[in-house]
């Protein structure tokens, strides 16, 4: 029965945000924070050179002609002029080379030392010894031992990348719950069959990082690696426009070297994310 007052309305829900939209917005204000710094640098370098007509460091505008340059063209025309492509190629030749070497050698080698006591005690103390060593103090023997050229650049690249995945995958294996072991043997997984069922899945958080931090080192000794005389790559341009004082072509190529070894990293992250949808820390 009615009671003659009526119920006050209630107001309508209000729609929640599609996650489309959520998404967009939080991508969108990430690549709005992402570009304050470069935004800052760029506004300090123009400052700083500008109305400075024997600086030695040229101010933006006229590195951004020596890009255009570089990548097609048509601004000074001369030995530079459209070559960004060709050696861009090289240079990402022998980084992914090097670091697809490096990691097809110290995977399965830092599985053994983290797994197998006997080749940890082998191994580990030289290993230990020569890490240490930089890269740029090999390269006068890589010259010696690969001659002048590629081979020697691909050696420093490899060398640059084998050391961070080594380690990091040593310490992913070592890292591994003995629980697992105990687990999985009470399952009948025994023997060998337990690095690919137990030692590999848990120690993957850590070789992603170390993959990561590879390909990284790989990008930051191209340039030294290109030092062995070679005639095309990034590092070969810059270490040419050096000579010849041309400081806008060495901020070219080190701007080029940064975006290569940032879309670089970006790609091995959404690797591991994928694969590794299943650990918090990479979910």
């Amino acid at each position: 029965m009615s009671t003659g007052i009526d119920a006050p309305a209630l107001p309508a829900p209000t729609p929640a945000p599609s996650p489309a939209r959520i998404a967009l917005g939080g991508g969108l204000a990430r690549a709005g924070l992402a570009l304050v710094v470069p935004a800052i640098l760029v506004a300090i370098w123009q400052i700083t050179t500008a109305g400075r007509p024997y600086s030695l460091i040229p101010p933006p505008a006229e590195v951004w002609a020596e890009m255009r340059d570089l990548a097609i063209g048509g601004v000074n025309d001369d030995a530079f002029s459209g070559t960004l492509w060709t050696h861009l190629s090289a240079s990402l030749m022998r980084v992914y080379g090097g670091f697809a070497l490096a990691a097809a050698a110290a995977l399965p080698l830092g599985l053994l030392i983290g797994r197998v006591p006997v080749v940890r005690a082998l191994l580990d103390p030289v290993l230990q010894i020569l890490r240490p060593v930089p890269v740029t103090a090999w390269l006068p023997l890589a010259m010696i031992l690969f001659g002048l050229g590629p081979r020697s650049a691909f050696f420093l690249v490899f060398l640059g990348a084998f050391y961070p995945i080594l380690v990091n995958t040593v310490f992913g294996v070592r890292s591994v719950e003995p629980r697992l072991f105990e687990a999985a043997a009470m399952l009948g997984c025994t023997g060998p069959a337990q690095f690919a069922r137990v030692v590999l899945p848990a120690a993957l958080p850590s070789i992603f990082t170390g993959l990561r931090l590879g390909l990284g080192f790989a990008w930051v000794v191209i340039v030294v690696g290109e030092m062995t005389g070679v005639q095309t790559g990034l590092g070969a341009i810059i270490m040419e426009a050096r000579q010849l004082s041309r400081t806008e072509i060495v901020i070219c190529g080190m701007a080029v070297i940064g975006v290569a070894g940032f879309v670089s990293d970006w790609l091995v992250m959404r690797l591991g994310r994928k694969l590794l949808a299943w650990s918090p820390s990479h979910g």
